[in-house]
């Protein structure tokens, strides 16, 4: 009897040490990196620059799992349904805010995730097809109230599409029709292609075209010029002084992800983005790293939910 209640002590002694181990066990396998777009949009570029250094930080690989459509709500409903194991991370841009705001999605924005740290901040850029007869931002508006333009974008309710219906509302008489693409490659594949006349990208998805003149840019929302393009305006400077705006690209895990894994993951992509060589790779692209903490990203994320209706509302923009 008495050596059973001896082996009845031990176990007990063994199940803290148990948890232990699985606590420092993670990760024993892949993570899970779902982008909400397709392949070579500018997500890409930032999701991989950090996954791959957050997987040799870890010892396990990033698998970036492209999931693009429906203007970044698949690939966002995939993450909230993911288990809540931190075997799952979802990148989301500015659009994650914006698509509440004219359409129902099937998973709630607050509720159904937990932040874990906004990445970068990224201007967008207006530009055209060299076909069209305007080099700057007043010349394009003269044009669009005398005859018809398309715009592309990348998808019903993103980031491209609310940007272009909301400098309509400021200006006024733009003549435009949207054209929805299915991702920002795409719709820059076409506008390279003549099949539609001007669209906003995010600046890191556009600076090769720029460089090789395949594209002109107009002008650049961010709040003074950026390194990447110091030749283009901003809209502030193009005479639309209201018209400021930087995409936002952050990492979601699922709701009621274990806090010791949020703080791990948060602690080492914090790291990752003070290094000199992802700080450059991204400045190239246009981007500025961030690193917050998931508290402070949770507020930006319910402030951004609550601008982006304010902003709909009051440009009267309809889903279409």
């Amino acid at each position: 009897m008495q050596r059973l209640a001896s082996l009845f002590c031990a176990a007990a002694l063994l199940l803290p040490a148990t948890a232990l181990h699985a606590q420092t066990g993670y990760p024993n396998r892949p993570i899970r990196l779902i982008v909400p777009y397709p392949p070579g949009a500018g997500t890409d570029i930032i999701a991989r620059t950090v996954g791959q250094k957050l997987g040799e930080i870890l010892g396990q690989q990033i698998v970036i799992d492209n999931r693009g459509g429906g203007g970044g709500v698949i690939g966002a409903d995939a993450g909230a349904k993911a288990p809540p194991d931190g075997y799952t991370m979802v990148l989301v841009t500015s659009t994650f805010a914006m698509t509440p705001t004219l359409q129902k999605p099937p998973y709630d924005p607050v509720r159904d995730f937990t932040p874990l740290v906004l990445l970068a901040a990224v201007p967008n850029i207006l530009v055209v097809n060299p076909s069209i007869p305007a080099a700057n931002l007043q010349e394009l508006i003269a044009l669009a109230r005398s005859r018809e333009l398309s715009y592309a974008t990348s998808g019903n309710g993103t980031v491209s599409h609310l940007l272009t219906e909301w400098l309509r509302s400021l200006v006024g008489g733009m003549q435009l029709t949207h054209v929805p693409y299915k991702g920002n490659a795409q719709a820059l594949t076409d506008l390279l292609g003549g099949h539609v006349s001007i669209m906003f990208s995010a600046l890191p998805s556009a600076i090769a075209h720029i460089g090789t003149n395949r594209v002109r840019p107009i002008a650049i929302t961010s709040k003074a010029r950026s390194a990447a393009v110091p030749q283009v305006p901003t809209f502030v400077e193009a005479g639309v002084p209201d018209f400021v705006f930087s995409s936002e690209f952050g990492l979601l895990l699922p709701a009621r992800t274990p806090r010791e894994i949020v703080t791990r993951l948060n602690r080492e992509i914090v790291k990752i983005l003070r290094l000199p060589d992802v700080r450059e790779r991204l400045a190239g692209q246009g981007a500025e790293p961030v690193g917050n903490t998931p508290e402070e990203y949770a507020v930006l994320l319910k402030a951004d939910l609550a601008r982006w209706a304010n902003v709909v509302k009051a440009a009267g923009i309809r889903a279409d």
